[in-house]
């Protein structure tokens, strides 16, 4: 029996390692296939806050924090709701009695994040923008490093150049086509904000993805509607008072507003099922290619002048993606146990040694179950 258990061992170190992908099928799964389609439709849902948002400004209308404040207040509305009915160890009042305070720091991160990207554009370059903000990517790997334990192999540094090598390409397209907008009053204050924002998303995305893989998805969304309503809803009344009271509302106007909430909601609510598959960062190698959809809308609907390569940087960025989700990372140690809840998406996983980035872990436990006499 020696043999058979050696080879079981075996073969568990390989798919752990990611060391023996013997052909191109072990590769190119129906997983990966499913995390690459459902990463492209976070990235159309970013293009179409991204068009209406561009509306919105060519009728002047200009209040990011009123946007804001209507996905948080959607949130609250659903999943705050839902979470308030939950009974058990994970209700909201046991929630807020022992990790508010974490919440919080959240819905801050999440909120000022929003706002310092979009308050950026009034300082520096569309160009410096684009190119700063994928600072999220790196910051994003070493929190993940350090405070959830994930390993990345070769691989993934390789991939991640990839994608950004791509995001170059896309800027110089940019600058080829005449795009390269934005104000130059203080680039330094700039793209001082662009990096902020970067390093807000990257906390906030680490923590969503901790708490979506070891808690829950409503719980995660439910405490971010509550506190993010109450933090944009704070800095709405401060900064944006005068600019909504000077907005003409009418039916156009309305549901530009209306579209925008509706793709930040369906955002928000898809997001952390991809994170759940996947992980943080790789969702936001997908995001890369969120740009590139409103350039090809733009193409149409605000006449931009189109290059090849555009083409370029989506196939780049797209390949540098099935790159990184091609290996799966690890963890040097086990996920935390998932704390008693009533919502069905929690699921126990501290027996995982294997964090996996292309659905890996599942097939590793099919394996181990088949191999079991």
């Amino acid at each position: 029996m020696e043999g058979p258990v050696e080879e079981r061992l075996c073969g568990k170190m390989k798919i752990g390692c990611g060391l023996h992908r013997d052909n191109l099928r072990d590769v190119f799964t129906w997983s990966l296939l499913k995390t690459i389609l459902m990463g492209q439709v976070l990235s159309l849902l970013i293009c179409g806050t991204a068009v209406s948002c561009e509306y919105l400004t060519h009728a002047k209308v200009e209040t990011p924090m009123l946007q804001s404040f209507l996905n948080y207040a959607l949130l609250l509305f659903t999943y705050t709701t839902h979470l308030s009915t939950r009974t058990g160890d994970r209700n909201i009042l046991q929630i807020l009695k022992t990790n508010w305070w974490k919440y919080l720091g959240m819905a801050i991160a999440d909120v000022e994040a929003n706002y310092a990207v979009v308050k950026a554009y009034q300082f520096t370059t569309l160009t410096s923008i684009q190119l700063l903000d994928c600072f999220v990517i790196p910051v994003l790997m070493l929190l993940s490093w350090f405070f959830l334990k994930t390993r990345y192999r070769v691989i993934h540094f390789v991939a991640v150049a990839v994608c950004l090598l791509g995001v170059g390409a896309m800027v110089g397209a940019d600058i080829l086509a005449g795009r390269d907008q934005g104000s130059t009053s203080d680039v330094l204050l700039g793209d001082g904000l662009v990096l902020l924002s970067a390093v807000l998303y990257a906390i906030s995305n680490m923590c969503q993805e901790h708490t979506v893989k070891n808690l829950s998805r409503v719980e995660f969304l439910g405490m971010m509607g509550l506190f993010g309503t109450l933090i944009s809803g704070v800095q709405l009344v401060v900064l944006e008072t005068r600019a909504v009271g000077e907005i003409k509302w009418d039916v156009h106007i309305s549901m530009l507003f209306v579209v925008y909430t509706l793709c930040m909601y369906a955002l928000y609510s898809f997001m952390p099922v991809v994170v759940k598959m996947t992980s943080a960062t790789a969702v936001n190698l997908s995001l890369l290619t969120a740009d590139l959809f409103s350039l090809f809308c733009g193409l149409f609907l605000f006449m931009y002048k189109f290059s090849a390569l555009y083409i370029v940087s989506f196939v780049v960025i797209t390949v540098g993606f099935i790159m990184f989700n091609a290996v799966p990372t690890y963890s040097v140690l086990p996920e935390e146990p998932t704390e008693a809840s009533d919502d069905p998406e929690a699921q126990s996983s501290s027996d995982q040694l294997l964090l996996s980035a292309d659905n890996d872990t599942q097939r590793t436990e099919t394996l181990t179950a088949n191999d079991t006499p």
